[in-house]
Parts: structure tokens; C-alpha cells; sequence
């Protein structure tokens, strides 16, 4: 028999049965629609986060307090943790050669005043360098020199929503605010950037990192952010910066070094299987419809008894009836498949519109996915049903009422 009058009969059986059909079809239209949504969930948050962590800078090496460091016997971790200080920002800078900028910086919160109006805001101490590494840029006005962080001068750079929330309408730049009980003026407005990676860049105030030591009353640093001279000379500025930090900390590693691209590695990973868990969830829903195929098969198999045996009767062979039910099989989960693609992207279309902010990216492999499961599933689940129905005995199936 061929191909084109087998596809023929299995539309026309499953015409017979529209309502059955299209439910067992809705089982895989739902099933392939999750993994193209689940997956499209999981790859957009892997895309974007990939994409906040560039747009922090490139290159990035952050230098943090303490060494975590593990010895024999029980695991347990001991901290060892001595205070990174201006001076070694200074002496990196100098003697790392492979590292174009070096940022200290303090961290604080402090109450910003002004005309009545208040608010308590992150304060963060840095130097000139810091809106270069951070892919930052002022708006109005000027960012604050080195000469300013030596000098302790009083002067403030200030984000958008500090800007709107403190001083509405007016132009800020001139003006003086009071951070705690010191006096800053403040001479710039930095571009609107909005949250990275959880963090508000547009509600915060820049000061001089020494004004900030001041301010909070401190000698120490929070961290210390550098930027290697290129992707390739991370390593050699990483080697470069624990050189320098262990000749002047007496021979001492009690620092540890970071670099932004282990870090984007780690969310990667983490991320990556995050959407393979989504995807394996998703297909549960693919094999419960591959259940209902197979239902509907062996009914479809005991409806046509007496179909089959006359077939087989006038000449019909196993392998023309099983074909015949494979076919059935493949072409409910093709039209499922199918369907299911259509009803994913289009999900994903949706919830992009409706829910912005939720990064959503349908991917081909996505869709490539649910399909071939879905076609996979229909053809597996047919198997046992059409074998079934070839290995009827033709005198028994035309006995069957």
C-alpha cells in the first residue's frame, strides 16, 4: 500500500473522531507550548543577566577583604580578613601594569537634605576612574578629579531619582546638600541608567572616596574595582595585582581577587541548567499526552476490529495495518507539534507585550525541542496500538461485534 493512500485512510479515520482527536491533540499542544515557554523564560533571564553583568564594564577584577582558606581535618572555613586601604589602590595602580584603572571605593548610607526635603540614599566614596569602569557617563554638569579626592573636597555627583525626589524641577547643580552633618555641593547628574542587577544606579550620590572616609568615619575600603587591559590580560593582571597586595600586606594573602568573568560564568551555568530543569518539567506534560495517544490508539484498534480483520481477509498484510496506526500516531503528534509551536511563540509574544519587564527569548533549539518530542512521543506511543491491530487473527477480528 502506499505511503499516500495510508495518509489518506489516517486522516479519514481521525476526521471519524473530531472531538477525540482534537483533545488528544490539546494534550500535546499544551505539552509543547510549556517547553517553548519554560525554555523561553529560562534563556531570557540567562540573557539577561549576561547583559547586566556586561554593562557593568569589561574586564573587571574586584578586589575584596578576606581569604576563605580550608585546612586538614574537618572542612571548615576561616576567614582571615585584614582591611584593603587607599594605599593599596594607589600602589596597584603604579605597579600592576596590566591593569588600565583602579577604584577604591566606600560604601555608606547617609540622610541627603536639602530645602526641607530628605531622604536616606547609598553614598558611594570612589574616584575619578569609577564612571569609566562602570560604563557610566554624567548628564549635566562634570564627575569629580583625583585632585578632589586628595584635596577632601566637599563635592557630590548625584543620580536621577536622588535628583527628582530632592529637588523636583530645579536645577541641583551649585546647590548644597547636607549628607549627615557635612555640607556637599553638588556639581553633576549622572545619565539614566535604572536597576543593574537588582541594584538602583539612579538612587545614589558619588562623593570623593576621602570626603566618604570622613564622612563614615573610616580607613578602610570596601573594595577595590580594576579593570585588566583586555579580556586576554586578565590573568596576568589578576597574577599582577596578588603580586603587589603580598608584598605590601608582609607576604600575606588575605585578599581575594574576582573577575567579572568567573562570575558571569557562575550565573551562566547556574541559569543554563535552570532552563534544561524547565525544559525536563515541561516534557512530564509531552509524555502525559504521549499516554493519551496511545489511548486513543488501542480504543481506535478495538472500534476497528472488524475493519481490520476484513482487510486482512481480502489481502492485507501486518505491516499495512500497522503502518496504517503508526501513521494515525505520528500525524495526531505532528498536528500537535505543530499547533503547540504556534500556540508557544505565541505565548511568548504575549507575555513580552503584556509583562515588558519579563525577559522572554523563544530560541529555535526551543522550539526544535518540543517538536521532535512531540513527534517522538506520537511515533514511541504508537508502536504497542498498531502492533496490536497487525496481530489481530483476521477470523477472530471478523467474528468481533
Amino acid at each position: 500500500m502506499k505511503f499516500e493512500e495510508v495518509a489518506r485512510q489516517a486522516l479519514a479515520s481521525l476526521r471519524a473522531n473530531r472531538l477525540r482527536s482534537f483533545l488528544t491533540i490539546l494534550g500535546l499542544v499544551i505539552g509543547v507550548g510549556a517547553v517553548i515557554l519554560l525554555v523561553a523564560i529560562g534563556e531570557g533571564a540567562r540573557r539577561y543577566i549576561k547583559k547586566q553583568v556586561s554593562d557593568i564594564g569589561s574586564n573587571l577584577l574586584i578586589i575584596t577583604p578576606g581569604k576563605v582558606e580550608t585546612t586538614g581535618g574537618p572542612i571548615f572555613p576561616v576567614s582571615s580578613v585584614s582591611p584593603l586601604l587607599y594605599e593599596d589602590a594607589i600602589a596597584l595602580r603604579r605597579y600592576a601594569r596590566d591593569v588600565t584603572d583602579v577604584v577604591p571605593i566606600v560604601v555608606g548610607t547617609s540622610r541627603v537634605k536639602f530645602s526641607g526635603r530628605s531622604r536616606d540614599v547609598p553614598v558611594l566614596g570612589v574616584t575619578e576612574a569609577f564612571p569609566r569602569v562602570r560604563n557610566l557617563r554624567v548628564d549635566i554638569g562634570a564627575f569629580f578629579t583625583d585632585n578632589d579626592v586628595d584635596a577632601r573636597r566637599r563635592v557630590c555627583v548625584i543620580g536621577r531619582k536622588v535628583r527628582t525626589e530632592i529637588f523636583g524641577e530645579s536645577n541641583p547643580l551649585g546647590e548644597w546638600v547636607r549628607l549627615g552633618d557635612m555640607k556637599f555641593r553638588v556639581i553633576g547628574i549622572m545619565e539614566r541608567k535604572g536597576v543593574s542587577l537588582g541594584f538602583d544606579i539612579d538612587d545614589l550620590v558619588f562623593i570623593p572616596l576621602r570626603s566618604a572616609q570622613d564622612l563614615f568615619d573610616v580607613d578602610r575600603l570596601f573594595e577595590i574595582v580594576s579593570q585588566a587591559r583586555s579580556e586576554n590580560a586578565v590573568e596576568a593582571a589578576t597574577a599582577q595585582i596578588a603580586r603587589v597586595l603580598k608584598r605590601r600586606h608582609d607576604g600575606e594573602e588575605d585578599f581575594t581577587i574576582t573577575s567579572q568573568n568567573a562570575i558571569l560564568s557562575s550565573l551562566i551555568t547556574i541559569l543554563s541548567t535552570f532552563t534544561w530543569i524547565l525544559a525536563g518539567i515541561a516534557s512530564i506534560s509531552l509524555l502525559v499526552g504521549g499516554v493519551g495517544i496511545m489511548n486513543i490508539m488501542l480504543v481506535s484498534v478495538t472500534e476497528r476490529t472488524l475493519e481490520i480483520g476484513l482487510r486482512k481477509a481480502v489481502g492485507a498484510r501486518r505491516v499495512d495495518v500497522m503502518k496504517q496506526f503508526i501513521v494515525e500516531a505520528v500525524t495526531l503528534s505532528l498536528l500537535g507539534g505543530l499547533a503547540g509551536v504556534l500556540f508557544g511563540n505565541g505565548g511568548g509574544l504575549l507575555i513580552g507585550t503584556v509583562f515588558p519587564s519579563l525577559p522572554i527569548a523563544v530560541t529555535l533549539w526551543s522550539v526544535a525541542l518540543g517538536f521532535g518530542f512531540s513527534v517522538a512521543v506520537g511515533l514511541f506511543f504508537g508502536i504497542y496500538p498498531a502492533y496490536r491491530a497487525s496481530a489481530l487473527n483476521p477470523i477472530d477480528a471478523l467474528r468481533h461485534e
